[in-house]
């Protein structure tokens, strides 16, 4: 077994973690007033992400956003200044594929290994260990964390060799949902004035062509009118920004996401940043004047 450090408790990264500790590996977490009682009767608690560093032989990050991870490994008292030869770093947040190639090089270059290996799956996947995980970075590194990532995923991919990849699969992963679930809410919106009873409609399409894993899941949080999250909507914003900006750099027009965006950015004006995606709905029922279903 291993001695891991996980930096990042929130939704989806304290049940990766508790997975990781039920598998036998000793798991040390940085000083939060976050933490529960719970998580403190498990979890071995250093001060600082430098002390994690120092203590363990892999350190996974599971953050927000890139100045959070630029921030917890390199910033004072950070994961970098207590790296030794040898160790592991697997940042599994989400952010930018650019930034990643940086921290990879920084890190390599103090002798350790660094893997991108942001996920897909949402508060769900993390709690049933069914994370998708994509990754990117060197075959050896890749092989050696393996059997730490089954814990956590059950669709795991080395997308490249090179770090960036996963991250760069990740915000293509995040364009194909944003995407959809704008069509699953638009859909919904237009049979819901039509007449249509939605719930119907959503039954109906499941057996076709346009079913989806976002009509099943998100399609009945639009009917049922659950939009707690799951993955905030900010989140969500934060990485069709990252799209946006690879697509300039890269050349490569994205007309559909930045519509989206602005979809989403409708909402946050609403009030809700801190709902669930699926809640992009709601921007499309002010709109249309119209909702799908009663709120709760």
């Amino acid at each position: 077994m291993s001695k891991i450090g996980f930096i990042g408790l929130g939704i989806m990264g304290r049940p990766m973690a508790g997975h990781l500790k039920a598998a036998g590996h000793d798991i040390t977490v940085v000083e939060r007033k976050s933490l529960t009682a719970e998580d403190r009767a498990n979890l071995a608690v250093a001060a600082t992400a430098k002390a994690v560093a120092q203590a363990c032989e892999i350190i996974i990050t599971m953050v927000p956003d890139t100045p959070d991870v630029e921030a917890v490994l390199f910033g004072a008292d950070g994961v970098a200044e207590g790296l030794s030869k040898g160790k592991l770093v697997i940042d599994m947040s989400s952010i930018s594929p650019t930034a990643t190639k940086t921290f990879a090089a920084r890190i390599n270059a103090l002798g350790c290994d660094y893997l991108d290996a942001p996920v897909s799956g949402g508060e769900v996947g993390a709690k049933n260990a069914a994370l998708t995980i994509m990754v990117g970075g060197p075959q050896a590194a890749f092989d050696r964390a393996l059997p730490v990532l089954e814990k956590m995923g059950k669709n795991i991919t080395l997308v490249g060799v090179e770090n960036g990849a996963g991250q760069t699969c990740k915000v293509a992963n995040q364009i194909i949902v944003a995407l959809t679930i704008e069509a699953v809410a638009e859909a919904l919106v237009f049979a819901s004035k039509a007449g249509a009873d939605p719930a119907k409609v959503r039954q109906a399409l499941m057996g076709g062509l346009a079913t989806s894993r976002i009509l099943e899941l998100h399609g009945e949080r639009m009917i049922k009118r659950t939009f707690a999250p799951g993955f905030r909507i900010e989140l969500h914003q934060k990485d069709l920004n990252l799209a946006l900006q690879s697509g300039k750099e890269l050349g490569v027009p994205l007309p559909n996401t930045a519509s989206t965006q602005q979809i989403f950015a409708a909402c946050a004006a609403l009030g809700g940043k801190g709902w669930d995606h699926s809640g992009m709905v709601k921007a499309l029922e002010a709109m249309a004047a119209h909702k799908v279903a009663p709120d709760a």
